[in-house]
Parts: C-alpha cells; structure tokens; sequence
C-alpha cells in the first residue's frame, strides 16, 4: 500500500478487550461460559434503564449534539455548571479529545506505568513525548511523577483509583501533587471507578475545581451504572477550558439512546448503592479466598482484584479459559505473574473460586 501515514502509525496496536463469550464458546466448544475480564457491571443496569430502552424512539434522527437534557441532569447531580461538562462515546473519546487539542511532538506527557493504555496510545498518536513514572507498590508516585514535569510537559494522567493495580491516591497526597504543579500544566483525574471506591480519604476531586483551573475530571457510565454497550463518558472541569475543547467534538458523538439511558441510569441511585454493597461483599470474598490460598491480591478501590498468582498470568489466563472462565492475564497489562478478575455475582464468584481452586490443587499435586 503507497498511502503515506503518521509514521508512528506502524508501531500501534490496537486495543485488545477482554475476549467475547461467544468466541470463547466456539473456540473451545463450551456450553457456558463468563466473562469477568472487562471489569463490567455484572448486575447489568437498572430497570429504570432497561425501560426506557424498551421505549426508545425510531432512531431516523440526529441526536441532541449539545446533549441538553443529559447535562442537566449530570449537573444537577454533580452540583456544577453545565458548561462545566463535556461528553464523549466514553471517556475514552474525552482522552483522545484532550491528546488531539494540547499535544504535539514539541511537548510530552506524564503518566503511570502500569496504568490505562489509552493515555499512552492517544499521545503516541499526536507525537508527544511519553514520560512514565513506575508505580511504587501498585500505587501513583505522585511525588515522582511532579518531579517530571517539566517546560514541555501539557498533561499528567492519574487514574484514580487506577486500572490495571485497583489501588488509589489518598486526598492528603492528591492535594499536594496539585500544589506542586505549575498552572500551564492540566491534571486530569481519571475517575471511572470512583463509584466502587469505599476509602474515606478518596479525594473530593469536584471541591477542588474552584482552587485549581488545571484539573479536570473524567468520568463514565460505562462502569457501576451499567452502560458499558452505550458508550458515555464526560469530563468536569473549568468552562474555559471545557469551552476550548467543545469545537474538537464531533457534532453527534453521543447517541440519542445512550443519552436518555444515562439520565435514566442517574435517576436511580437505589440501584447504584444495591450494585456497591453487592460489589464490597464479593470483592472481601475473594479477597480473603486468594489470601488463604496463598496468592496475593492488591488492595483494590474497584470493582476488579489484580492478583499476584506467582507464576505467569498468561498460563493462569488459558488454564481458567479452559474451564470457561474469562479473566485478564497480568502480561499484557504491565504485571506478568498477575492476572485481574472483575467481580461477578455471587454465583460467578463461586464458580471462578471453583475453578481456580481446581487449577491451583492441580499445581500442587
């Protein structure tokens, strides 16, 4: 092929999801098969959600590109302004929205390593310079990571709690990062996670907004509401900032339907709180099952265990495939003798301690 692309074109790859059930399914000839690898919502949404879908309208028009009705609501829910908001086809498409207006190959951008890819992957595309910063025991090294910005640096990325560890930066670290940064510099707290998160010293990232003009908030629905399939996600951050980043979206980027399931979907805290006791039941379950089992779990603010089993996370991954259980192996997320485990429901946590168990006493045999 002649056509001539961004040399950095060739070195990408593209982002490798759990695997599907159904070609698990086939692959493997199963009959049953789950999935805990993509960190879902296993309770799936709420009524309230699943009825307005039933009721959708015929989709032969364009959605409300300014999403009125959804940033009202969010809004109204969050205590901000609504041009505070911006939304995205998940809060991926904010990430790539802030790589494409503030990077270039003049600047760089700092991060954690291990953290979500797609920090990386977006400023590798605009050419930027990637500055990683290793975790220090699962954890952001805030520290190190303010250490690194220098005149070129445009955006620093904390996952809070972060993806793939599960681990979070406490308020009394967060603020002091924040102090540390110079003003021309955004800080964009990644809080995808934020509704699983039961630490009291979780930052209260929103009361910050009026004290720093360079933070910036990312947020989804793609996680405990459920919407995962839909594709929403927004940021919540100065509206001078939020102003400059509107004209980057495309005019229709979020749906009719997966903005009227939001609203329905933040209209019904009920089901939120039911899916994070739920969530905190089984996750102290399967922490305490690795435990006495001798694997080590990583203390995790989340709906997901990233679990040192000891030996390569990919023999783990293949040997659980087998049994018709889906995780994530470790190797491809920066912690080889890991693998991560979404927590399931309470029959699809029985039926992964079965099988781990299994493969496990097969080991020691």
């Amino acid at each position: 092929m002649n056509l001539k692309m961004k040399p950095i074109v060739d070195d990408l790859k593209p982002y490798e999801p759990g695997k599907p059930i159904e070609v698990v399914k086939e692959e493997l000839g199963l009959e049953s098969v789950i999935k805990l690898a993509s960190n879902e919502n296993p309770h799936g949404s709420s009524r309230t959600v699943q009825k307005q879908l039933q009721d959708a309208e015929m989709p032969n028009l364009y959605p409300d590109g300014h999403a009125r009705e959804l940033r009202l609501a969010v809004a109204d829910h969050l205590q901000v302004k609504e041009g505070q908001l911006l939304f995205g086809a998940g809060s991926d498409e904010v990430i790539l929205l802030l790589c494409r207006a503030m990077l270039t190959a003049q600047t760089n951008t700092v991060m954690a390593a291990p953290t979500f890819s797609q920090y990386k992957q977006n400023a590798a595309v605009e050419g930027a310079k990637i500055v990683e910063v290793p975790l220090k025991d699962g954890v952001h090294d805030l520290d190190a990571m303010a250490d690194a910005i220098d005149d070129e640096t445009r955006i620093v990325w904390i996952c809070n709690p972060n993806n793939p560890s599960g681990t979070y930066v406490s308020t009394a670290t967060f603020s002091a990062f924040m102090e540390r940064v110079p003003s021309d510099v955004l800080v964009v707290s990644d809080e995808a996670y934020g509704e699983y998160v039961e630490a009291d010293d979780y930052p209260d990232t929103l009361a910050m907004l009026d004290t720093y003009e360079n933070l910036l908030i990312l947020r989804t629905f793609s996680k405990m509401y459920g919407l995962a399939g839909l594709r929403v996600g927004y940021a919540v951050g100065a509206q001078a900032l939020i102003s400059k980043l509107e004209p980057l979206r495309p005019p229709f980027n979020t749906t009719t339907l997966a903005q009227k399931a939001a609203i329905a979907a933040l209209n019904d805290q009920a089901f939120v709180q039911d899916c994070r006791e739920k969530n905190m039941r089984e996750k102290n379950k399967l922490q305490t099952f690795f435990r006495e089992i001798g694997c080590s779990p990583y203390p995790s603010e989340t709906n997901f265990l990233l679990v040192d089993v000891g030996v390569n996370g990919d023999r783990v991954f293949d040997a659980l495939l087998h049994r018709g259980i889906i995780v994530r192996s470790g190797e491809a997320l920066g912690f080889p003798n890991c693998i991560r485990v979404s927590i399931g429901t309470e029959k699809e946590n029985e039926q992964f301690m079965a099988s781990f168990s299994e493969w496990i006493n097969l080991q020691n045999a």
